[in-house]
């Protein structure tokens, strides 16, 4: 079996539904689309290219069927998500791209926008009369309940995630969108190459490139991240 298939390309599972496959290809050509880094001196037409074959076969039923044959013997899909932790059957899966990754990133910052938007309501309708609530057909507390819940199921999503990517070795402070973005394309000039170089590496971009205030901003940002971390687990036993 080919270690670097079309699904790697795309970061997603053999069993990826079209619209994940329409998803992950919309946010990786916000990254490597030509025009987003010929400012960079960065060339990524290539990469866009291999972007848009595979979303191309994946996103075709017969093409799909055909290229599964073709790489894996079997037009049948595997049962088995991007983000299920730890190998099926005891076997080892082939290395995993860190486009999968990125898209775990991605997942988790979202969690966290869905959370702290939850969370800030929450605090926000403590002040509000109960009038307002009855308004709704229901009362103050079966309001309060519901979002409660809603972030405990964002909590365990947020688990989830941060599970896959501690197994993976990257460490908290690489989780952010900023990045993650910049490894994903230096990664994908050079495919094979073991994505923990590129901590190091970002870590010298922001020191030669960054201003005093700017590294203010993004260690701010950093400790933000970690505090709204902290309070959303925080709901993980409510769920």
């Amino acid at each position: 079996m080919k270690s670097h298939t079309y699904y790697d390309v795309l970061g997603v599972s053999r069993d990826a539904t079209l619209d994940e496959i329409t998803t992950a290809k919309n946010a990786l050509a916000k990254i490597y689309h030509p025009d987003a880094n010929v400012h960079k001196d960065i060339d990524t037409t290539a990469l866009m290219q291999e972007i848009l074959e595979a979303y191309r076969t994946l996103s075709d039923p017969q093409k799909r069927k055909a290229y599964n044959i073709e790489m894996f013997g079997s037009s049948e899909q595997r049962v088995f998500r991007t983000f299920t932790v730890g190998p099926e059957n005891g076997s080892k899966e082939e290395a995993t791209s860190f486009v999968t990754y990125w898209n775990t990133a991605n997942r988790l910052n979202e969690v966290m926008r869905q959370s702290i938007r939850l969370m800030k309501q929450t605090e926000q309708k403590k002040s509000l009369p109960d009038r307002l609530f009855r308004k709704s057909g229901r009362n103050r507390r079966q309001t309060e309940d519901l979002r409660k819940r809603r972030i405990a199921e964002l909590s365990l999503q947020a688990v989830q995630y941060i599970t896959v990517l501690k197994m993976a070795g990257i460490p908290m402070e690489y989780w952010s969108p900023d990045a993650m973005n910049w490894m994903l394309v230096r990664w994908g000039q050079k495919q094979n190459m073991d994505y923990h170089m590129l901590f190091s590496r970002y870590d010298s971009y922001i020191e030669e490139t960054k201003s005093g205030p700017e590294k203010m901003r993004l260690r701010s940002q950093t400790r933000r991240f970690h505090h709204n971390l902290k309070r959303l687990l925080s709901y993980a036993s409510e769920a």
